[in-house]
């Protein structure tokens, strides 16, 4: 496949500016790139999604322009999006024959449809039920089945946007040596990520975008890790990690004790404390329900039993709005299904957690509400045409800064933030780590989770463990390592 002259303009913003793009049959070609470099868009270009606007695509020396993504699929392309647009309600088999359920005519041959299933599932090493509902995976499961979605086109292209952003170390192990299966069958890998270690452990090849122009492809092996963030930020950047600043305090501002979920998938038993002025990092291995344990806490998920502590007092958090009155606020780990109003403004998607702040007799303040957004979208350098764009229209990574801003209006005490560098580039990165480490310089109390392991050393004060949706242990963050980390990852499994 080879892209040229690529261009594409949306209001305000130029996407794609004479990009381009080779790709060889049985090589894995590594798309790198700042949020809003035009990545996504260029292979949204290639899917069938957008319309380019000028240029040429080549598909197996032949030009195409497929007019939308059934066409894209039909010929040999497929896409695993950073966002997973799945049918939540109904099945995994269902999901990845949606639109091509096996039968004649309105005759579905189910039986069929879970063998074929059931094969390329095992042929993944995904060990997961055919007629499972989709909103009863984790979110690293659900990204898993949308892959065997993508191979299950046997597609002679695939392109894995983000695939690794919910994976655990252990599964994104697995994931290079599916893909890498793949590559030896002679299926072209387009792999877009902004984790530099990943990048140089599984691409052959590796493409840097700026400003939606082309910068320079390398073979992975001539590249480094330093010499693939200047290319990206047009830049160096001294430290991965700002210079930590916080001191932790005494002052318990959140206490946790034996907490337990109420619905499966839960937290079985979870205590713990966080500091003001103190960074925790908490870390798993899939299914250590991380994420059901904040969302516990904040009121997401019904408690089932164990008590909470906010400022010493004990508190009943049975919803959102009141985890947030009482000075609590939760980066979501999923954007798109918990954290955007799609459809609507940066502003709408800035303010609305601090709606109440803005209203005086029934009437919102619309000069305070633009001011405030105007001003999150200078402090945290968020690229966006207007306030008034639709926060569809911006990158995955710019929408995550949005959310983030969102919460800073508020300003909580205790500050919550479940994969907040997920799907960002790494000039970003360092900015919202430099942001964690002002929050807690400033007295906030920050818990974070994350999949990354160098992050979680590089930020925290403190790191506590999840194992079998239990706490494993909490250990200082100076002198941690990582095998003391997965060996407590493993305590309960």
């Amino acid at each position: 496949m080879e892209i040229t002259g690529l261009c594409k303009a949306f209001p305000g913003v130029q996407a794609l500016d004479n990009a381009r793009l080779s790709l060889r049959s049985g090589s894995i070609h590594a798309l790198m790139g700042e949020n809003g470099a035009g990545k996504s868009t260029m292979m949204k270009c290639l899917f069938g999604i957008y319309r380019k606007d000028r240029g040429e695509i080549l598909f197996e020396g032949k030009p195409v322009s497929f007019q939308n993504p059934r066409e894209a699929l039909d010929s040999g392309v497929s896409m695993v999006h950073q966002e997973l647009n799945q049918v939540s309600q109904r099945s995994v088999m269902e999901n990845i024959w949606l639109g091509r359920f096996p039968g004649a005519g309105i005759l579905v041959n189910e039986r069929k449809m879970y063998g074929d299933t059931k094969k390329i599932l095992e042929n993944i090493g995904l060990s997961i039920d055919p007629k499972e509902k989709i909103e009863n995976l984790s979110v690293s499961q659900r990204q898993m089945a949308e892959i065997a979605r993508a191979i299950s086109y046997n597609a002679k292209v695939i392109v894995l946007d983000e695939p690794t952003s919910s994976l655990t170390e252990t599964e994104v192990e697995h994931l290079f040596e599916v893909i890498r299966l793949l590559r030896d069958k002679g299926c072209g890998i387009v792999y877009i990520s902004h984790k530099m270690e990943e990048i140089l452990a599984v691409s052959d090849e590796v493409t840097v975008m700026r400003d939606g122009r082309w910068v320079e492809t390398a073979p992975a092996g001539a590249l480094t890790t330093d010499k693939i963030i200047s290319l990206i930020v047009g830049r160096e950047l001294l430290n991965r990690f700002p210079k930590k600043e916080n001191v932790p305090a005494e002052e318990v501002l959140l206490k946790v004790e034996n907490l337990r979920g109420a619905y499966q998938p839960a937290v079985l038993d979870a205590s713990f404390e966080l500091h003001r002025g103190e960074i925790l990092g908490i870390v798993g291995l899939m299914g250590s329900r991380r994420t059901e344990m904040v969302e516990t806490i904040f009121g997401m998920r019904k408690k089932e039993s164990g008590d909470i502590y906010v400022k010493g007092k004990k508190v009943n958090i049975s919803s959102a709005k009141q985890a947030i009155g009482l000075g609590l606020s939760l980066v979501t780990e999923e954007r798109r299904q918990t954290g955007i109003f799609d459809m609507l403004s940066v502003t709408f998607n800035t303010i609305i957690a601090n709606l109440d702040a803005y209203c005086r007799f029934g009437v919102l303040n619309d000069a305070e509400i633009n001011k405030d957004t105007d001003g999150i979208i200078q402090r945290l350098r968020i690229k966006t045409p207007s306030r008034k764009t639709k926060i569809q229209n911006l990158s995955g990574g710019n929408q995550q800064k949005v959310i983030i801003g969102r919460w800073l209006l508020t300003q909580s005490d205790i500050v919550m933030m479940d994969e907040p560098t997920r799907g960002i580039d790494v000039g970003s990165k360092y900015e919202i780590y430099q942001l964690i480490n002002d929050l807690a310089k400033n007295g906030k109390a920050v818990l974070f989770v994350s999949s990354e392991m160098p992050e979680v050393l590089g930020l925290s004060d403190r790191i506590l463990v999840m194992s079998g949706g239990r706490v494993a242990g909490v250990i200082d963050a100076r002198g941690a390592t990582q095998e003391e980390i997965m060996r407590l990852a493993a305590k309960y499994l």
